[in-house]
């Protein structure tokens, strides 16, 4: 089996770093075209200078703040009317920060619920009337393994990737009938500035060594390591390919087996 994504138009959120950078150049590797969207133009500049052309691709940018819906909604919209259709939507977006939900704000989920269900929502309006009229579309969703099993400590994180993968599976069965498939893909300890900011708050919190607690985590997972953003990026790609056609709203965990339940 070879994944070729030549003639595929790509749109990878949140892809000048971690998941989302990895998944966007594995992409360009296996042929398709890119279209980078997050808020920083020097990074999306320099990310997308890396993106391989060794197949005639030309690759575009849309600068935006998942902070900011409205403002995501109109770039977006504005872009598609001027582009061929996309065949490939890979929401991602960092997570909220860190902390008991007991002591979470309106604010911190409010943030949380735009920047994540409310701007895949925006995204996915924009490109399903496009892969409808293809025949072909793949919407892919990086949330997280806390969708399956609660992460002690990210009490907002958690509700609001809930609420996400409730969202995928409901425009699963809408969109199925027009050759659109919309799955999650759910890392697991995975070797990002997200992961390690994490282990600060959380080494800052207790009173004990960063070292430490990445070793906790460490010890939690049956593979005995932190994953690479590359690892997530080759599921991705599997799913986003033709051979994935039949696979539709399902959660995938890619989390070396810390998972506990089946």
């Amino acid at each position: 089996m070879i994944i070729d994504l030549s003639g595929k138009r790509a749109l990878v959120a949140g892809s000048t770093k971690g998941m989302g950078k990895a998944t966007a150049l594995l992409f360009s590797e296996l042929g398709a075209e890119i279209i980078l969207v997050a808020r920083n133009q020097d990074l999306l500049d320099k990310v997308k200078s890396e993106l391989s052309v060794s197949r005639g691709q030309s690759h575009d940018i849309i600068c935006a703040d998942f902070s900011n819906p409205d403002q995501l909604n109109i770039k977006v919209n504005d872009f598609m009317c001027e582009f061929p259709p996309i065949h490939i939507l890979v929401n991602n977006t960092g997570g909220p920060p860190a902390g008991e939900i007991s002591k979470g704000t309106t604010a911190e989920f409010l943030d949380g619920f735009n920047k994540h269900l409310i701007c895949n929502q925006i995204l996915a309006q924009s490109v399903v009337a496009g892969m409808k009229k293809e025949k072909y579309g793949r919407i892919i969703n990086i949330i997280s393994t806390s969708v399956k099993q609660p992460i002690r400590g990210l009490g907002v994180s958690n509700t609001i990737r809930g609420a996400v993968a409730s969202w995928s599976k409901t425009l699963a069965s809408e969109v199925a009938p027009f050759g659109i498939t919309v799955n999650n893909i759910l890392p697991g300890a995975t070797n990002t500035e997200r992961l390690y900011s994490l282990f600060h708050s959380m080494s800052e919190k207790r009173g004990v060594e960063l070292e430490d607690v990445k070793a906790e985590w460490i010890q939690e997972i049956p593979a005995g390591r932190i994953a690479e953003p590359e690892e997530t990026a080759y599921a991705i790609a599997f799913l986003a390919s033709e051979y994935a056609g039949y696979i539709n709203g399902v959660n995938l965990p890619v989390d070396g087996g810390r998972l506990q339940c089946l």
